[in-house]
């Protein structure tokens, strides 16, 4: 049975950081790119940042220079490192193993001064 958990996610005020954390299990990992995901109430889940096995990363505009997506192989696990969080960094954030359908239940992350 293959799980992501997420956790890491709570309420910081703007400029702040947060580090997200998704642990696996079940899943032959290291074949996988991994990604965070975001979502609102209202919108679709938007893709933040990725990273394939050898550790190639991916991010959408709004979180260069701001968040920092890491794994280790060995562990099974991929985080995500947030900082200078903005108040429109507020949303639900998911772990996914790309392209497999598999999801975390989501962690929530409030920005709030």
């Amino acid at each position: 049975q293959v799980q992501l958990v997420e956790s890491g996610g709570g309420q910081v005020q703007p400029g702040g950081s947060l580090r997200l954390s998704c642990a696996t299990s079940g899943l032959f990992f290291v074949v996988y790119d991994m990604g965070w995901y975001r979502q609102t109430p209202g919108k679709q889940r938007e893709r933040v940042a990725s990273i394939t096995p050898s550790g190639t990363t991916d991010y959408r505009d709004s979180v260069k220079g701001r968040f920092t997506i890491s794994r280790d192989n060995a562990k099974k696990a991929v985080d995500l490192q947030m900082d200078s969080l903005k108040l429109e960094d507020t949303a639900d954030y998911y772990c996914t193993a790309l392209r497999t359908g598999f999801w975390g239940q989501g962690t929530q992350v409030t920005v709030s001064s």
